[in-house]
């Protein structure tokens, strides 16, 4: 996407706005309309100033007060114009916002697992901060300039067509000037947004992951890797800065070459009496006025240029092809228990890299799964194609026999109950955080699920209770306080099906067997699929599946996969043979 493309569609943004565009286009005609008048009052107030003892104090007076009235009401319009197009550029800015975040709601999983949180969060602010820079600086510039130069054509016409054509023969000159330089920056402004994002991705990663930092020594290792992209982002910047900032004093050079020339045909007219002194004042000034919005389009070329890179990364992410939509045939699936079939699945997060050829499966209603296996074997891929995070390759899952293809989305992931090894918390109320899958739900209802997931002791030992506000980190609470609630969270929603993946990873051993218990109490009845690394906690589970390769080569209870003597018994003896010796 091309600076022309980019604009014309962030202009596509402000069409909403067209009464602030119509207002602010009409301040902007009044507002330049008194700086034009401006000019033209000098220069007969000149004309009246005669010679010694012949100056005309009463006329001079007179226009005088005229030039001051006019000049105050294009000061006021230049205000309108001013509060005006600041409205129209955050406005449009904040609709970007609100359909940037929308979009990012709805791209599928595999956009945010292959972008660096740090990089979207800088799309979403710094580059939208530019962008508003940009389109106060080119609303206003563009609007002023150009009724400034038409204007100014018009009045320089009646005054000298002939010293006319001599400020028009530099304007091709200041385009050219200004365009040969636009060119050779606007790449470097694209890779300073891209190096910024990159920038906050990191400086996110390492901020986030502080303890680990300093827990393995890290600090001098991210400095020096924080230093390199800073380096690499200033040196970047200051290319930028240095070449676009040529063409403002580079443009003036030839606006100033031509007012030389103009002042010094002007002299020799005044001489010939071809014009007066006071219309050579004029022009002179209009000349100045003709060349001022190129200056300030120059001068702003900064902005606007920054602008366009950042606009065109925000375009990239709203371009993004959002998670496909349900078949307008979807049923929406009834929050039941019923059998799930993994048929023939076959799935690669990369075409080359294929990780489940041939998945077969069989899941009976109110079955407890296990999964194990080794990092890598495709065990969390597994519950990604379950709840459509990821869509199959080839063959089908089906529930009840009708493929989850044809189900609504909305209405298989509530089937599901989701508490994952990562815990993520919102800024908010404890409340608020347990509540967050059912929003509706009663004091009562909370404090139920809190007591469930083992979470209510430590809960009312906070400040305020349930009502402690916590930040979206959850830094205040240990990662076992966490992890039990989300587990609480998820009680609350009390869903039909479950799925665990290390649930219980960061809780404490004797937690864990509360919290097993509770587990197995919720679990009753339901569909659940379990992953575990710590296989003390997947002995009850009815069917185990050991996963390699992206396929399931042992599958069975506990006692029969050790009886087996295969892959299973191998996991769990390397994990219990000192303890069993």
């Amino acid at each position: 996407m091309n600076m022309k493309q980019t604009w014309t569609r962030l202009l596509n943004y402000t069409g909403k706005y067209k009464s602030y565009a119509t207002w602010s286009c009409l301040s902007a005609i009044i507002s330049v309309a008194a700086s034009l008048i401006g000019p033209y009052l000098i220069g007969k107030t000149i004309d009246h100033m005669i010679g010694i003892g012949e100056v005309q104090f009463a006329e001079i007076f007179r226009l005088l007060t005229i030039l001051g009235l006019v000049y105050l009401v294009g000061s006021a319009f230049g205000w309108v114009l001013t509060y005006l197009t600041n409205r129209l550029a955050y406005q449009t800015v904040n609709d970007l916002r609100d359909e940037m975040f929308d979009r990012l709601n709805v791209l599928p999983l595999k956009y945010h697992d292959n972008h660096p949180q740090g990089d979207s969060i800088s799309r979403f602010v710094n580059d939208m901060d530019a962008i508003s820079d940009g389109l106060l600086q080119g609303f206003s510039t563009l609007l002023t300039g150009i009724v400034t130069v038409i204007g100014a054509i018009v009045l320089m016409l009646y005054t000298s067509p002939m010293m006319t054509i001599v400020v028009l023969l530099s304007a091709p000159a200041t385009y050219f000037v200004a365009r040969f330089i636009t060119i050779r920056s606007q790449q470097l402004f694209r890779d300073q947004a891209r190096i910024l994002g990159s920038l906050n991705g990191y400086v996110e990663e390492m901020i986030g992951g502080q303890k680990v930092v300093q827990a393995f020594r890290y600090e001098e290792h991210s400095f020096a890797e924080f230093t390199a992209r800073n380096e690499e982002l200033y040196q970047t910047g200051v290319k930028s800065q240095f070449v676009s900032s040529l063409s403002n004093p580079s443009t003036r050079l030839v606006n100033n070459i031509t007012f030389s020339i103009i002042a010094l045909i002007g002299s020799i007219m005044v001489i010939m009496s071809r014009i007066s002194i006071g219309e050579l004042s004029s022009f002179l000034i209009y000349a100045n006025l003709f060349a001022k919005p190129f200056n300030e389009i120059t001068g702003v070329i900064t902005q606007l240029q920054s602008a366009t890179a950042s606009a065109q990364r925000v375009f990239q992410v709203l371009d993004e092809p959002e998670e496909p939509k349900d078949d307008p045939k979807a049923v929406h699936f009834p929050a039941a228990q019923g059998t799930i079939t993994f048929h023939h699945v076959k799935f690669a997060y990369q075409a080359d890299r294929p990780l489940i050829t041939d998945l077969n499966l069989v899941v009976e209603p109110g079955t407890k799964v296990a999964i194990v296996g080794q990092t890598g074997a495709g065990k969390t891929t597994l519950v990604n194609l379950l709840m459509r995070f990821y869509d199959v390759e080839d063959g089908e899952i089906a529930i009840d026999g009708t493929n989850i293809n044809r189900m609504t989305r909305d209405s298989l992931r509530r089937t599901f109950g989701m508490v994952l090894q990562d815990t993520w918390l919102f800024g908010g109320t404890i409340r608020d955080n347990i509540a967050y899958g059912k929003p509706e739900a009663s004091q009562e209802e909370v404090i139920a699920a809190a007591k469930a997931a083992n979470a209510h002791s430590f809960i009312k030992r906070l400040p305020q209770g349930y009502d402690t506000v916590i930040s979206g980190t959850g830094d205040s609470l240990s990662q076992g306080q966490k992890q039990l609630l989300t587990i609480a969270r998820v009680m609350l929603v009390d869903p039909p099906m479950l799925i665990l993946d290390e649930a219980t990873s960061s809780i404490d051993t004797l937690t864990e067997i509360r919290i097993q218990a509770a587990f197995l109490k919720m679990m009753e009845g339901r569909t659940s699929f379990v992953i575990a690394h710590r296989l003390s906690t997947i002995r009850e589970a009815d069917v185990i599946l050991y996963m390699k390769d992206g396929d399931v080569v042992e599958s069975g209870s506990h006692e029969e996969l050790l009886e087996r003597g295969g892959y299973y018994a191998g996991l769990y003896n390397s994990q219990f043979a000192a303890v069993n010796g």
